[in-house]
């Protein structure tokens, strides 16, 4: 079965940095630009970063911007959501998502439903307040 699989979650204290991984399973990576997004209980669901497939440009939210770094090893066929500093929330889930109809842009595989597009099941990161 072909889907992303993100991994690196984990309970975290405010103000520490984590690392999230997401790696494809039954397709490679190729040129195909890469999201994450999070999603709290009972909150809508919200992007956080991309990094493209051709160019390596990468976009980042508000909320990520000058604490996360995305990134990509083409040599491991995966992508790294780098998250420092992180700030006390109630429980997330972090999930990568691709479309894989071509080399598409990542203002359209930011704006992916759960419906189209490869998606991973996500990884928990917890912060305690």
């Amino acid at each position: 079965q072909e889907k992303l699989v993100e991994s690196g979650g984990g309970l975290v204290q405010p103000g520490e940095s984590l690392r999230l991984s997401c790696a494809p399973s039954g397709f490679t990576l190729d040129y195909y630009a890469i999201g994450w997004f999070r999603q709290a209980p009972g909150k809508e669901r919200e992007s956080v970063s991309c990094i493209s497939g051709t160019d390596g440009s990468t976009y980042y939210t508000d909320s990520a911007k000058g604490r996360f770094t995305i990134s990509r090893d083409d040599d491991k066929d995966t992508v790294y959501l780098q998250m420092s500093n992180v700030q006390a929330a109630d429980p997330v889930i972090y999930r990568c998502a691709t479309a894989r109809s071509g080399p598409l842009p990542c203002d359209y595989v930011l704006q992916l439903s759960p419906h189209h597009g490869s998606w991973g099941k996500g990884t928990h990161v917890t912060v305690p307040s």
